[in-house]
């Protein structure tokens, strides 16, 4: 079973790019985050063509999250199971974590997977941080309340955390912003202590392995990036694991692609096949000159 997360940054606008990336990786389930549609405009239709049931659960211009299966879908839970309350700011985004759309989970292929898009925080010091923190509090909670770790579960998404230091491009650089602050940090942290293990490093414990390019300045092919996309697994699915990738190449190329790029594992055997691109850039990164 191979089980993917993408910040798509716009189902509509990416559309094209993501039925693409479903024939090349094959996921058997996909989850996306910054779907930045209604539930009404989701594009049911074009994933049934593809061979993908699709769970949304969106509120329009911003945030956004969805699940697209081609092993079933059932017992969807939204928002930690609370109804989206009417926002009190609607034309400020990042405010009011608990009445946007950041949290969808459904039971796929006998898995229970989670699809997160933490708020982004902006500044340490802003109104925004202090929400992206009491999200994370809620997630923490509701795992606690709702969850157990020793069922089979994947909690697939943008978390806005680069967990330690080897997650991004320069330390010196983001230090004193948000994605790499202590509290941020630990309540990532919190989330591995509660049961959960951070799928990626499993397979690859290698620095400069990022999910996350800024779309300015050349930073994609400088590989200045952030791996803030994760896919946490509870204990049964670490064991079940065989493979853990980021597709870098999905974020080259036309039409303009997400300034992320999805997040691979695949559980029991081996998936389809393809190149994830990194052995080409870092080949190149060696070669250039000083």
């Amino acid at each position: 079973m191979r089980i993917a997360t993408w910040n798509v940054n716009s189902l509509k606008a990416r559309l094209e790019k993501v039925v693409w990336w479903l024939d090349r990786a094959k996921p058997d389930v996909l989850l996306m985050q910054e779907t930045k549609l209604s539930d009404a405009d989701a594009p049911v239709e074009v994933f049934q063509r593809a061979g993908y049931e699709l769970a949304h659960h969106g509120e329009g211009r911003w945030n956004g999250v969805a699940i697209a299966s081609r092993v079933g879908i059932a017992e969807v839970i939204s928002n930690f199971g609370q109804p989206l309350r009417a926002p009190a700011t609607p034309d400020v985004p990042d405010d009011e974590p608990l009445a946007e759309a950041r949290m969808i989970s459904a039971v796929c292929g006998g898995v229970r997977v989670v699809s997160l898009y933490a708020p982004n925080g902006r500044s340490l010091d802003s109104p925004f941080y202090r929400a992206k923190l009491a999200w994370f509090d809620r997630l923490a909670r509701w795992l606690v309340e709702a969850r157990d770790p020793g069922e089979a579960m994947a909690l697939g998404g943008d978390y806005n955390v680069a967990p330690a230091d080897a997650d991004v491009w320069d330390p010196v650089a983001c230090h004193g912003g948000t994605h790499v602050s202590e509290p941020e940090r630990l309540a990532f942290t919190r989330l591995c202590h509660w049961g959960l293990i951070d799928a990626y490093r499993l397979y690859r414990p290698e620095p400069g392995r990022y999910t996350w390019w800024d779309y300015r300045a050349g930073s994609f092919h400088k590989n200045f990036g952030m791996r803030i996309d994760h896919l946490l697994v509870t204990k049964s699915l670490a064991a079940r694991m065989v493979w853990a990738e980021v597709d870098r190449e999905a974020r080259k190329g036309k039409p303009v692609p997400s300034d992320h790029a999805p997040l691979v594992i695949d559980l029991d055997q081996a998936g389809h096949a393809f190149d994830p691109g990194w052995a080409a850039a870092e080949a190149r990164n060696r070669s250039a000159p000083p």
